[in-house]
């Protein structure tokens, strides 16, 4: 599709297109391309058109339909929307009926008009930073198929960056919507936690709900359709007092102290991957009026406190009584996290604590000093879709589990700051690569109102490109 969401929803509410006419084409594209991609686990044709002549019936008769009005979208399989399943990629959870009701997230997209289409591919439980399960298959990255879309919002990554639809919402507990973005070259951004209330459990104290995007613009009226405090959740933070759409273009950031970091004192970088971003951040720093400084960075290894807070959020996403029986539907990281940590003595939760407490304390000293942080986004660029995550970067050992690939995503999430991850240019091959901006707590206009002014000043490709083109943006245009 060549609209942005906002085009697609002003057409509607102005009565220029019909809500039911723009769902076929978001159908007939997913039909021509989800085999290709994996991108969509489930579609529900019917559902989806009812929403949408839903939508119709209320321009009809003179009533604003919202926001999102009749804006075709992928929801992530580990949300909830009504009339579909959630399998949240497990065989643990496949052949369930539908679901009844909509997790906040959706119910606030819904009520804005949205129309949701299907559920879209994430690994088991939102787990790793590629898309491959037992129940669904690989997930493929329209930019290069043979590679991965990312994770865990890798299907809506898919479904977004083809074209397929406008948006796909997405969730970031230690990376998940910015890892994906930087990989397909879209917009990313993880709100302050508390943001977009996301209550518990199977909650998480890391990871915010979230939306893909092709256009800052539609990820700042994303953020103000949904952000605001609801009682489920005890997290959830007041009304921000921010049009974040309005901010994108008006926010004062001139002045504003920011520092650039290539491994935040600890992590390797593909070097390719760092000369994109770091000139992407000198860019931005110049056209925006930053205060630059390339300071170096000193942080407690926030990876390996994220990933000791990470096996309670896998214990979350089980019901009670589940385990052990359905350890065999696991995937070997899953259940080798559950096993060894089944009987986690308290001593090492306490230990866990203590670490991702001292990044806390880290990151308070650190946006002490400077008001933004800029870093590369992921430290490679995708790898094969199937997996695993490179074994060494720059002549470094990577650590287990794959997360030296994206060292750099998990100190927003331990901290709750706000970040986006924005197009930053493409490594020879072609491949997407991301620049991060992380700012602090509660201020998610700032980076927002930066990736903007990145997006004028560097206008990006905003689809991967058609299968068999040769230049040009890919379907659905720029």
């Amino acid at each position: 599709m060549r609209e942005t969401a906002i085009e697609v929803a002003e057409a509607i509410r102005r009565g220029e297109r019909r809500a039911v006419e723009v769902l076929e084409e978001a159908l007939a594209a997913i039909r021509a391309a989800n085999d290709r991609l994996g991108a969509f686990v489930h579609v529900d044709e019917d559902l989806a058109r009812r929403a949408a002549e839903q939508v119709d019936a209320a321009v009809a008769a003179g009533r604003d339909p919202g926001p999102f009005a009749g804006v075709p979208i992928g929801v992530k399989d580990l949300e909830d929307c009504a009339g579909m399943p959630t399998t949240r990629g497990s065989l643990a959870f496949a052949g369930r009926g539908p679901v009844a009701e909509d997790s906040i997230h959706v119910a606030r997209l819904r009520a804005a008009g949205a129309v949701p289409v299907g559920k879209t591919a994430t690994p088991e439980f939102g787990t790793l930073n590629f898309t491959r399960t037992k129940v669904a298959g690989v997930a493929r990255n329209p930019w290069d198929p043979e590679r991965t879309p990312g994770g865990s919002s890798g299907g809506s990554a898919a479904a977004v960056a083809a074209g397929l639809v406008p948006a796909a919402t997405a969730s970031d507990g230690g990376g998940s919507t910015r890892i994906p973005a930087s990989f397909c070259g879209l917009v990313g951004f993880k709100p302050s936690y508390g943001r977009i209330p996301h209550p518990g459990p199977p909650g998480s104290e890391t990871a915010v709900p979230g939306l893909l995007t092709t256009t800052v613009a539609d990820s700042a009226r994303h953020l103000d359709v949904t952000a605001g405090p609801d009682d489920r959740d005890r997290f959830s933070l007041p009304a921000p007092g921010v049009r974040y759409e309005e901010a994108i273009e008006t926010l004062p950031v001139a002045g504003l102290r920011a520092r650039w970091s290539p491994d935040l004192g600890f992590a390797a970088c593909d070097p390719e991957v760092r000369s994109v971003a770091e000139k992407a951040a000198a860019e931005l720093a110049e056209a925006a009026g930053l205060v630059l400084d390339d300071e170096p960075v000193s942080l407690t290894d926030p990876v390996r406190a994220w990933l000791g807070a990470g096996a309670l959020d896998l214990w979350l996403a089980l019901e009670p009584g589940m385990w052990p029986d359905v350890a065999g539907d696991l995937t070997r990281y899953a259940r080798s996290v559950l096993e060894q940590t089944e009987s986690y003595p308290a001593p090492r939760l306490a230990e866990a604590a203590r670490r991702r407490e001292q990044v806390t304390l880290d990151a308070a000293r650190l946006f002490a000093e400077v008001d933004v942080l800029l870093t590369p986004t992921t430290a490679v660029p995708a790898f094969p879709a199937e997996g695993p995550p490179p074994d060494e970067i720059d002549g470094r050992p990577a650590r287990p589990l794959g997360a030296s690939a994206t060292p750099f995503t998990m100190l927003a999430n331990l901290c709750w700051n706000p970040a986006v991850s924005v197009p930053a240019g493409a490594t020879a091959a072609g491949l997407p690569v991301g620049l991060q901006i992380v700012a602090r707590r509660h201020r998610d206009e700032v980076p927002l109102r930066l990736a903007r002014i990145w997006e004028q000043t560097r206008p990006w490709p905003r689809h991967a490109p058609a299968p068999g083109a040769t230049d040009g943006d890919g379907p659905g245009g720029g």
